[in-house]
């Protein structure tokens, strides 16, 4: 556009012609036979209240995506742009988290959205949704970039999810045009996005194999900061984000780790737990048992030895934990602390 001075002088020109600039064979046939039809779709979609498109010239664009090496050359957003000028921290993690990993990843975008900080994810299965919906309820921003068109909802069970992010004042994203389908191509690529509009990432659980671990990486490209949450050796889901660490991420227990990083004034120093950012004072009684819970599976009869109280009290106790997200119930009588 630049060299052409414009759109309409680009689309004068035949593919000899535009590859002198440099492009792709694929790229200068599409610029010499445009799909008007799929451009039309576009321009109706936009006719609509709270669609935009932004060019990457546009004051709206998000100004760190326009830093990273390969950005958009322009954004579908649906929602509120102003949202995408916040500061950002991304958290992703496994599609299919253990119980305690989705309440970690909730309690840790709850805490840093009342820090002002808008999480950023990719409305997928497991830690994503966990993440929006910890920043949801603590009344924070939240924004979700798409694998498909913003003609559709993937996945669909995300529904009324993506309508909670709208209506909280966040922002859906995708560079990909009306009638995209998630294919399955379209995920690592929309990841670029995710760790680009954001100051650092944030991984909760993950495995070796696993999309969170593309993000983190395409973050480190970026030249921004890659945060990781460490666990238990004996977990699958632990081994990407173990990996992350030993590979020089920042290990994270509690919210300070990623405020220091990012220049942000660190919490009041209180009782907290594993990242949890709970602050409640447990009973002695509470105390004695959680400190014998590993965070491996442990049973009753261990705890009932190792504290010397009835099983019907250490049960008891285990409930209360629980509830205040201490511990998590596993299967065959099992505890395992969070």
């Amino acid at each position: 556009m630049e060299a052409c001075g414009g759109p309409q002088q680009v689309f004068r020109l035949a593919a000899p012609e535009l590859a002198q600039f440099g492009l792709r064979a694929t790229v200068a046939a599409g610029l010499a036979k445009p799909d008007w039809e799929g451009a039309e779709r576009d321009l109706s979609w936009l006719a609509e209240e709270g669609h935009h498109c932004l060019l990457a010239d546009d004051d709206r664009y998000p100004p760190l995506l326009r830093e990273i090496p390969d950005p958009p050359p322009l954004l579908f957003v649906l929602g509120d742009c102003s949202a995408l000028g916040s500061p950002q921290l991304a958290v992703v993690g496994s599609r299919n988290p253990s119980p305690g990993g989705a309440r970690l990843a909730a309690g840790f975008a709850g805490d840093l959205a009342r820090r002002g900080i808008t999480i950023t994810s990719g409305l997928a299965l497991g830690i994503d949704a966990a993440a929006h919906r910890g920043a949801l309820a603590a009344g924070g921003l939240t924004v979700a970039v798409a694998g498909t068109g913003l003609d559709q909802v993937y996945p669909q069970r995300h529904r009324s999810l993506q309508e909670d992010i709208l209506s909280g004042g966040g922002a859906m994203v995708s560079e990909f045009p009306v009638g995209v389908a998630p294919m399955a191509a379209n995920f690592p690529r929309r990841n670029r996005i995710i760790s680009g509009l954001s100051r650092g990432t944030l991984v909760v659980e993950a495995a070796l194999r696993s999309g969170s671990l593309i993000t983190a990486r395409m973050a480190l490209e970026q030249n921004r900061e890659v945060f990781a949450v460490p666990g238990s050796i004996h977990s699958p889901l632990a081994r990407g984000c173990n990996a992350l660490i030993r590979e020089g991420a920042k290990l994270v227990e509690t919210i300070d780790d990623i405020l220091e990083e990012l220049g942000q004034p660190a919490c009041p120093k209180t009782l907290q737990f594993e990242g949890s950012g709970q602050t409640e004072r447990l009973a002695a009684d509470q105390l004695e048992v959680l400190k014998f819970v590993a965070y491996d599976p442990t049973s009753v009869d261990t705890l009932v030895a190792a504290t010397g109280k009835t099983p019907e009290i250490v049960s008891s106790l285990l409930l209360l934990l629980e509830l205040q997200g201490q511990v998590v119930s596993l299967s065959g009588g099992y505890y395992s602390r969070i």
